[in-house]
């Protein structure tokens, strides 16, 4: 089997910035990345480079940033007021809010969204609403653990079941 469409991949990865080396992501054999080739769920550089690769098999390529996750954008760059973030005694979580903390938050839209805590100032935070990996040129390297087939409901509902994957 190789992987195509509708396949069940299971691989270990390990990622690093391709201009510095600094690791930023690793999967393990006990906890693999296990999702379903072709949906659409990932870079579609990423699924290119495994396309038609057989368990077993080592992968090692790049992606530039501009084919992963973009340039950073200093749209992205808000400046919030303190007062968003008072909980409900009125009180500011410094602690919470330190350079560097990621923020779980969501737009007007209830689009849910990720800020890094660049700055806290006496009436605003400066946040990033970029992607973490924005601007980051991609180094991927790996092995195929495991292929199968995707079940019926796996391509309906457009993701795995089961053991690595969703459960309902």
């Amino acid at each position: 089997m190789i992987i195509q469409e509708n396949t069940v991949v299971s691989l270990n990865y390990t990622l690093k910035n391709h201009i510095t080396g600094e690791l930023i992501e690793q999967t393990t054999t006990e906890n693999p990345m296990v999702f379903l080739f072709g949906v659409g769920g990932l870079i579609p550089e990423f699924e290119s480079n495994l396309q038609g690769k057989k368990t077993g098999e080592t992968f090692e390529f790049a992606i530039q940033s501009d084919r992963a996750y973009g340039q950073q954008d200093p749209n992205q760059i808000a400046m919030i007021p303190v007062d968003v973030f008072l909980d409900e005694s009125g009180k500011f979580d410094a602690e919470f809010f330190k350079v560097g903390a990621i923020v779980p938050m969501s737009d007007s839209e209830g689009n849910h969204l990720r800020g890094i805590v660049l700055d806290v100032e006496p009436e605003f935070v400066r946040m990033d609403f970029n992607h973490p990996l924005a601007g980051i040129d991609l180094h991927f390297s790996g092995e195929i653990l495991e292929l199968r087939e995707a079940t019926e409901e796996e391509i309906s509902h457009g993701h795995v079941h089961g053991p690595g994957g969703h459960h309902h």
